[in-house]
């Protein structure tokens, strides 16, 4: 059997392009002591992965010219030298763009109750982002306004429906009529404003009449830019992602700062990381109400690693409808 990747062949200047990636046939890796060989079935595509294509520093290395692209899969071990997994086990891996690889980190999953896909997902990495970061640092209390943007997308999705859960009026900030809509009839937000329709600072007024509790980042640019005036007195922004400023050679400049000061705003930044040692408590909470039909779901799937530079591109200019996958098998 041949193993078959996905490199990052350039790095991009502003949009990414199918060209920043080389596709090449390998070699399967074979397993040493304590690892297994693993057949990927499933890649997630992720807006982080644009910053990872870039030599800036960040809050981890970058992906160096030649090496595989970085990405979380869920996989069947089909040989196993590790003597806690056995062939057959399917686990999730951190091997990347590949069709199979080798590795001593894999963390068994069940298939029970939930597709394999979803731990890639809604109880996976977007949706323990989303727990996280509405729980421990949008700290919001029964009542409150939640505004999320991209609230269409993995980790959008579930903060509006978490806030809906713990009793507060839920906001999203989504781009399309369709996307809108189903934020609302089918994920229960109280409203969803098309940021295309421009028309987002006056919508926002008449979305959240008592002013804005917890904004949820995900886009960053002139959206908070906006955000910022219509925050109240000891409000809370989540920062988890920046994608407007990712393709940019030039990052918007905020405007509105001030507000900050003067509404004593908290702002911090989000990395799903810094609460890696809660991770089953978020796994435990996020199943339990995907199996109460509390927490709904959507996926967006393009198949075959050939096309992941396309549902990547697609991913950063907002075309995907819920979480990002590529089919592998």
């Amino acid at each position: 059997m041949i193993n078959k990747r996905v490199l990052l062949a350039s790095r991009p200047s502003g949009w990414v392009s199918e060209s920043n990636f080389r596709i090449e046939e390998a070699p399967l890796p074979q397993p040493g002591d304590g690892e297994v060989l693993v057949k990927n079935l499933w890649l997630s595509l992720d807006p982080y992965m644009r910053g990872r294509m870039s030599d800036a520093k960040s809050y981890v290395k970058g992906v160096e010219l030649g090496e595989v692209m970085v990405g979380q899969t869920v996989g069947e071990v089909i040989e196993s030298k590790n003597p806690q997994l056995k062939t057959g086990d399917k686990v999730l891996t951190q091997l990347g763009w590949q069709l199979y690889g080798v590795t001593r980190e894999a963390n068994k999953v069940e298939e029970k109750g939930a597709p394999l896909s979803y731990y890639l997902g809604v109880i996976g990495m977007p949706g323990m982002t989303a727990y996280f970061g509405l729980k421990e640092i949008g700290q919001p209390k029964s009542g409150e306004t939640v505004v999320v943007s991209a609230a269409s997308g993995a980790v959008g999705s579930v903060v509006g429906q978490l806030a809906k859960i713990w009793g507060c009026r839920a906001v999203g900030i989504a781009g399309g009529p369709q996307k809108c809509d189903y934020v609302k009839r089918e994920l229960g937000f109280d409203a969803c404003i098309d940021y295309k329709a421009g028309n987002l600072a006056a919508e926002l007024k008449d979305a959240c009449p008592k002013g804005v509790d917890v904004y949820f980042d995900n886009v960053g640019g002139e959206t908070l830019d906006t955000l910022f005036r219509h925050m109240n007195l000891f409000s809370r922004i989540v920062v988890c992602g920046l994608i407007s400023d990712y393709n940019t050679t030039e990052p918007y400049a905020i405007k509105n700062f001030r507000a900050v000061l003067v509404n004593r705003i908290r702002i911090r930044g989000m990395i799903v990381f810094d609460w890696k040692d809660r991770y089953a408590e978020a796994l435990k909470a996020l199943a339990g109400y995907v199996a109460e039909g509390k927490l709904k779901y959507r996926e967006s799937v393009v198949e075959g690693l050939e096309n992941a530079p396309k549902g990547l591109i697609a991913l950063l200019k907002g075309q995907n409808f819920g979480k990002q996958l590529v089919k592998l098998a």
